[in-house]
C-alpha cells in the first residue's frame, strides 16, 4: 500500500471536501460531497454521540445512498449545519426524488467545542450558514489542522484539529480518512512529542518523531473535560460496497481511532465513524479485499488523527497549546 497523490480523502475519485469556520466563535463545519450519491454506513462506539439521519444508514432501510456527510462543531447547535447543506444541495437539484420533490439525504455528526475559549454569545447560531458555505467551498484540496470541524477542537493536552490521509491498495482500490479530533484522550505518548499513531506513519507526515516511551499502567485523568469531547470521522473508498459492507468498514476503522487516541471510545466521547463508497471499482472476489479495506481504513484514520493534531495552529484565546508550539522546535 502507498499514499494517494494528495494523501487526502479526496484521492478517492468523485469526492470533494468543503470547509467553513468562524475564528471568533472557534468552530466550523466540514462537508464530504460526492459527484453523485454514494453508499454510506456508520458505526458509533462513543457513549455520548450527537447525530442526524444516521438511522437511515442501516442496511435494511429504504434509502441506500446519500448526497453528503457533515462533520460539525457546536454540540447540539451544530446539527443545524446539515440543514444548510440540504438547502444548498436542493438548490443544485440534488436529492432523493419523492412525489416530484428533491430531498437531499445528508447524515451528520457533531462534536463539543463550546468550552474552547471562543465567543459563544450568539443571538443566532452560525451552523446553518457555515454548512451552506462549506458545501459551496467543496474542492479536492483540504486544509488540515485548525480548519473546518476541527477549528476549535481540543484533546486532553493539546489542540485537536482536522486530519486526512489515504492509501492505494495493490488492487488499485483507494481508501481515505477524514477526521475532526476533539478527544477526551491524548494523541501523544506520555505528554509528547511522539504520537500514539507513530507505528503507522508514512515518511514524516506528522513529524517523523518515531516511538516514544509511556507508562502502560498510568491512569487517564480526564475529570475536567467530561462531556466536552468526541472524535468524528469518515472513511471512504472507490470500491463498490453494499451498505452492510460499508458499515463493516466503519467498524474496522475504529481500530485506527483506538491506536491514535488514548483513551478512546469512552462513555463521555461520542466517537463515530461514517463510511462512504462511491462504487467506481468492483470489489475483487474472495472476501479478502473487504478485510484489506478495513485494515487500510484503520491505518488511514490513525494517521489522519496524528496529522490533524500535528498541523493545528495557535489562535488567541486557546485553552490548549498546539503541538507545533510545544514541540515544533524541539
Amino acid at each position: 500500500m502507498r499514499p494517494g497523490q494528495r494523501n487526502l480523502v479526496t484521492d478517492v475519485a468523485g469526492l470533494r471536501v468543503g470547509q467553513a469556520g468562524d475564528a471568533r466563535v472557534k468552530t466550523g463545519v466540514t462537508v464530504l460531497l460526492g459527484e453523485a450519491p454514494f453508499v454510506a454506513g456508520v458505526h458509533v462506539m462513543g457513549g455520548a454521540p450527537g447525530t442526524r439521519e444516521t438511522d437511515l444508514l442501516a442496511p435494511d432501510r429504504l434509502v441506500q445512498e446519500v448526497d453528503a456527510l457533515v462533520l460539525s462543531g457546536g454540540s447540539a447547535f451544530g446539527l443545524d449545519a446539515a440543514a444548510g447543506v440540504v438547502e444548498g444541495l436542493r438548490a443544485m437539484g440534488r436529492g432523493f426524488e419523492v412525489a416530484g420533490q428533491r430531498v437531499p439525504i445528508v447524515p451528520g455528526a457533531i462534536l463539543f467545542d463550546l468550552a474552547n475559549g471562543g465567543d459563544k454569545g450568539w443571538d443566532e447560531a452560525p451552523y446553518r450558514a457555515l454548512g451552506r458555505a462549506a458545501l459551496e467551498a467543496a474542492s479536492e484540496e483540504i486544509e488540515l489542522g485548525s480548519a473546518g470541524a476541527g477549528l476549535g477542537a481540543t484533546t486532553a493536552d493539546l489542540k485537536g484539529g482536522l486530519g486526512s490521509a489515504s492509501l492505494v491498495l495493490e488492487s488499485g482500490i483507494t481508501v481515505g480518512a477524514l477526521v475532526a479530533i476533539n478527544a477526551l484522550g491524548s494523541a501523544v505518548m506520555g505528554g509528547g512529542p511522539e504520537f500514539w499513531a507513530a507505528p503507522f506513519e508514512i515518511g514524516d507526515e506528522f513529524g517523523g518523531r518515531g516511538m516514544g516511551r509511556h507508562d502502560p499502567l498510568a491512569e487517564p485523568r480526564p475529570e475536567a473535560r467530561l462531556g466536552q469531547s468526541t472524535t468524528i470521522a469518515i472513511v471512504a473508498t472507490d470500491a463498490a460496497l453494499t451498505q452492510a459492507q460499508a458499515t463493516r468498514m466503519a467498524v474496522a476503522a475504529h481500530d485506527g481511532m483506538a491506536r491514535a487516541l488514548v483513551p478512546s471510545h469512552t462513555p463521555f466521547d461520542g466517537d463515530l465513524v461514517f463510511a462512504a463508497a462511491t462504487g467506481a471499482k468492483p470489489l475483487p472476489e474472495g472476501g479478502y479485499e473487504a478485510l484489506r479495506l478495513g485494515h487500510a481504513a484503520a491505518v488511514c484514520l490513525a494517521r489522519a488523527i496524528a496529522r490533524g493534531v500535528y498541523l493545528a495552529r495557535p489562535a488567541p484565546g486557546d485553552t490548549r497549546p498546539c503541538w507545533q508550539e510545544r514541540f515544533g522546535q524541539a
